[in-house]
């Protein structure tokens, strides 16, 4: 993994927003933010940075790894990293217009650290982008104050309808290797080591995406999957029940018929 990394060049300018200039951005958890305009030499690296890390492309492209994988950072693209999470990022392009922001790892924004690293795409954060720019350039404290609302509503809104749509690619990711793998023994705990989440964080989750717990959902799928083989098949029920995980003909019977109102045997008929 990437060694700490700080490779600024003498094309690159940048505004620094931190609690020396604007004190008031601990009301909000953010700990240095700034507006960087980049050409020539720059790349960072963290290994374990203790606070969660968002760069926004306004132009230009940037490139960020991670542990898993790489990313083109082209415009209008939000690059969301939790903290403790290693990462590396560079120039791409001729230059690259960023603004990036330090959050504190709080509870505020702890929801953070239930996602792994995302990139979204297609995003508009100019208005965040100017309050950062007037927030930087007012010295006034009282004016500065007005100009907190509107910044935390756009991060505010902004992270959790990126949580939301990193959670949904996450259930969908895992509820898709569930259906190729039905035959496996699929327990809550292992359905949490998949996707990284606590077992009631899980639960909350399908209810919200699914209208069901993920053992619920479970068996619809294995349902699912039960009826479509009992109507295009032949194959013996017993070997239908085994091939969508279950062992014993009597509890696939019973959760087939709690599901569709009948038997496998009558639903084949």
């Amino acid at each position: 993994m990437w060694k700490e990394i700080l490779d600024i060049g003498p094309l690159c300018h940048e505004r620094f927003i931190d609690l020396n200039n604007v004190p008031e951005i601990t009301d909000l958890g953010i700990e240095l933010a700034g507006s960087s305009n980049l050409a020539g030499e720059y790349c960072v690296a963290r290994p374990n940075p203790s606070s969660h890390t968002l760069f926004y492309t306004l132009s230009g492209e940037g490139l960020l790894k991670t542990s898993t994988n790489q990313y083109a950072l082209t415009p209008n693209t939000l690059a969301v990293l939790p903290a403790r999470s290693p990462f590396y990022v560079e120039i791409n392009d001729t230059h690259w217009d960023i603004f990036w922001i330090n959050l504190s790892d709080i509870a505020k924004w702890q929801f953070i650290n239930h996602n792994s690293n995302s990139v979204i795409t297609n995003l508009n954060l100019e208005a965040l982008h100017h309050a950062l720019e007037l927030l930087y350039r007012e010295k006034n404290s009282e004016l500065r104050q007005g100009v907190l609302p509107i910044i935390e509503y756009y991060l505010s809104n902004t992270l959790n309808r990126a949580e939301q749509r990193t959670d949904n690619y996450r259930l969908s990711n895992l509820f898709n290797n569930i259906e190729k793998q039905l035959h496996f023994t699929w327990t809550i705990e292992n359905m949490c080591e998949q996707v990284h989440y606590s077992p009631p964080h899980l639960h909350r989750l399908c209810l919200k995406q699914f209208g069901r717990s993920p053992i619920q959902q479970l068996i619809y799928l294995r349902v699912k999957r039960a009826k479509y083989l009992l109507k295009n098949t032949n194959w013996p029920i017993a070997q239908i029940a085994n091939y969508v995980g279950y062992q014993q003909i009597f509890t696939f019977s019973k959760r087939f018929k709690q599901s569709e109102g009948i038997s496998p045997r009558e639903y084949r008929k």
